[in-house]
């Protein structure tokens, strides 16, 4: 299998999450064989519920399409780090890769904070490939928060 990148579809996910008033973060997951299973953004305040973030939701879709509560060889790739439920979610799910884009030194649950993959209680840990498309990441995040205020 070629190997391609879906930073760009997950930062159209987090331009679009943006865009209706939501933290600009993104997702998109990938199966085993290469098929977009799901791309989804932020909608914690469209659908008021703090779980909906953009991984949990395309987490959800994509067992939703293949029919199972896992997703052994998927690849996430996501503009943030993901916070520690969703980093979670990710081993919950067998997820084999996950990619992402800015550091989140505050809410980071990968390589800040939690370190969920770290505890000897996680069962499954992801290849972690970070730093993808980082720059564009974290300007979205920042021009957003600077709008806001």
């Amino acid at each position: 299998m070629v190997f391609a990148s879906h930073m760009p579809a997950a930062l159209a996910e987090a331009r679009a999450a943006a865009r209706r008033g939501e933290v600009p973060v993104g997702a998109v997951l990938v199966g085993a064989d290469g098929t977009v299973l799901a791309r989804a953004g932020n909608r914690t305040r469209e659908l008021s519920d703090p779980t909906a973030h953009a991984e949990i939701l395309a987490i959800r879709i994509a067992c939703a399409t293949v029919g199972s509560e896992r997703l052994p060889g998927a690849r996430l790739w996501v503009t943030l780090e993901p916070c520690p439920m969703c980093a979670a979610a990710i081993s919950a799910a067998r997820i084999e890769t996950l990619y992402y884009g800015a550091d989140d030194p505050r809410m980071g649950g990968v390589r800040h904070g939690a370190r969920v993959f770290d505890h000897p209680q996680c069962h499954h840990r992801p290849e972690i490939i970070d730093g993808i498309s980082a720059e564009e990441s974290r300007r979205l995040l920042q021009e957003f928060f600077r709008n806001r205020r």
